[in-house]
């Protein structure tokens, strides 16, 4: 038997805190932020080495993983079988009844347009006598 799929869970969204201006005055100034954090002097020089991140996630992106690849034959193959379990549930016709309705859709399309392309004369020749 296939295989059901189960539906991906969301997760709950985060709220996000209105902004006023009120906010703005509980900040501290940037002076009082530069006099808690301590200044060493080979920091500076080590931040500069890294590249940032940025760079690194574009850099991963760009790899194929191999374990990505096989997940994505892994569901080709399932979704293969799964169309073959399906087709074996389909009740197909025989060959009599396939010839029958094929004759069925051949005599009305001629029908059809046997009587569509009587209309056109008419009102085509309707059309003539009136701009005559």
């Amino acid at each position: 038997m296939a295989r059901l799929q189960r539906k991906k869970t969301s997760k709950p969204k985060k709220k996000k805190k209105p902004s006023s201006s009120k906010d703005v005055s509980h900040r501290a100034p940037s002076s009082t932020i530069a006099k808690k954090t301590p200044f060493v002097p080979g920091s500076a020089k080590e931040f500069r080495k890294k590249p940032p991140p940025s760079q690194k996630k574009a850099l991963i992106k760009t790899k194929t993983e191999p374990g990505k690849l096989k997940s994505l034959i892994d569901k080709g193959m399932q979704f293969l079988r799964e169309v073959k379990v399906e087709l074996k549930k389909v009740a197909w016709p025989t060959r009599k009844q396939t010839v029958g309705s094929t004759v069925v859709v051949l005599v009305l399309v001629m029908i059809i347009s046997l009587f569509l392309g009587v209309i056109d004369i008419g009102l085509s020749g309707i059309i003539r006598v009136v701009f005559k």
